[in-house]
């Protein structure tokens, strides 16, 4: 069976689904988005997706496409057409077509596109078995990295030297050697203590929907979290290191800058935390 997509207001098929030329989000990345899983027949923390997505929304003064209870139905509708279980479902909020100005213009109405594919679960735990490596770049982003934009090109660039290393992540430092943030997730350490370390959210990265729950995975294994900075010498250092997001859950970090972290395999901890997320995060029917 095709793909289908959700695009401003019609399901059509996924290799003819289109936008505008003079949409914004085209034009001047001035859009946002958001990427729920969807496990077991589950979209998983639909609730805190979508509270962000209102976030963005609101700090880049971009206005619903439609009633939140009728963008879920819209969610769901386009995860069932695309028949997902195992996957991911993507949202994506531009300020709509408009002549190519600068200024915000009047009366436009936003553009919403939805899509949902399919992900075998068993890759994902394959990689989680082996673990990923990770690369270390300076900072040259934006400082609004809070707003989850679809201004996404530094990402890109770091993720494809990340590639060109062998690696598969890569983390942003800031000019004090601090890690920030990966191009597509959120960074963490476990201490030789056993406490888990990831960086403040309230300025400077993305305030991650799987960083959050794994707040409440921590609490529920009784692991201690500190949210603090730390830096690349420290991380290498670490008993274990990992990256969080939504498509990768918690993924084991075994190399930093071609550095092997600790004895070079996943760490318990990290696995732990990844065995457990599914029953304790908000899951919504599909």
């Amino acid at each position: 069976m095709s793909r289908i997509a959700y695009v401003n207001g019609r399901y059509v098929a996924h290799a003819a689904a289109s936008v505008h030329i003079e949409d914004r989000g085209f034009q001047f990345a001035d859009g946002v988005y958001e990427v729920c899983e969807v496990a077991r027949g589950y979209i998983v923390d639909m609730k805190r997706h979508l509270d962000r997505l209102d976030r963005s929304l609101r700090e880049l003064q971009i206005a619903w496409p439609m009633t939140r209870a009728a963008l879920e139905i819209v969610v769901r509708e386009v995860v069932a057409r695309n028949r997902v279980r195992n996957g991911l479902v993507y949202m994506q909020v531009t300020r709509g077509v408009a002549s190519r100005e600068f200024l915000f213009p009047a009366d436009t109405k936003p553009a919403l596109v939805i899509t949902a594919k399919k992900v075998d679960p068993a890759h994902t735990s394959k990689r989680a078995e082996n673990g990923i490596k990770v690369i270390t770049v300076p900072e040259n982003r934006w400082d609004r990295v809070d707003i989850k934009s679809v201004g996404l090109l530094p990402n890109v660039l770091a993720k494809e030297k990340a590639r060109a290393a062998g690696a598969q992540e890569a983390w942003f430092v800031d000019a004090d050697g601090m890690v920030k943030e990966g191009g597509s997730s959120n960074a963490w350490i476990v201490t030789m203590g056993g406490s888990l370390v990831t960086r403040p959210a309230e300025h400077g990265i993305l305030r991650g929907i799987t960083r959050t729950t794994l707040f409440d995975v921590a609490s529920k294994l009784g692991l201690k979290i500190e949210e603090r900075y730390f830096s690349v010498a420290e991380a290498k250092a670490a008993r274990e290191a990992f990256i969080s997001s939504a498509t990768t859950i918690a993924m084991p970090v075994v190399a930093i800058d071609g550095e092997t972290i600790a004895n070079g395999h996943p760490g318990s901890v990290t696995l732990s935390l990844r065995q457990a997320f599914f029953d304790i995060a908000e899951k919504s029917p599909a």
